[in-house]
């Protein structure tokens, strides 16, 4: 199958990239809201959208790498309060 290039000449982005893309920023919202609330469930998904967005090949690497460092934090932060609680999961 052969891909032709708009009349303009220009080449359109590749789909995957912007996917990746809105995966960086997602796993960076995902990794900051989990550090207030639901991290059991929001660090892993910050952390594997992270790590897509950066095996796709995202431009927004930074923000990937904040994401993923953040929703390893989440973690980070749920152990801490397990630790202090004694329960699975921790409020304010």
């Amino acid at each position: 199958m052969q891909l032709t290039a708009p009349a303009n000449g220009r080449t359109a982005p590749a789909p995957t990239r912007r996917d990746a893309d809105g995966m960086a920023v997602a796993s960076f919202i995902l990794g900051l809201v989990g550090l207030l609330v639901l991290n059991v469930f929001l660090g892993p998904i910050a952390i594997v959208l992270a790590a897509a967005a950066l095996w796709r090949g995202t431009k927004r690497r930074g923000r990937a790498f904040l994401g993923l460092g953040l929703g390893v934090a989440d973690l980070l932060v749920l152990v801490a309060f397990m630790q202090v609680d004694s329960t699975i999961s921790w409020s304010f």
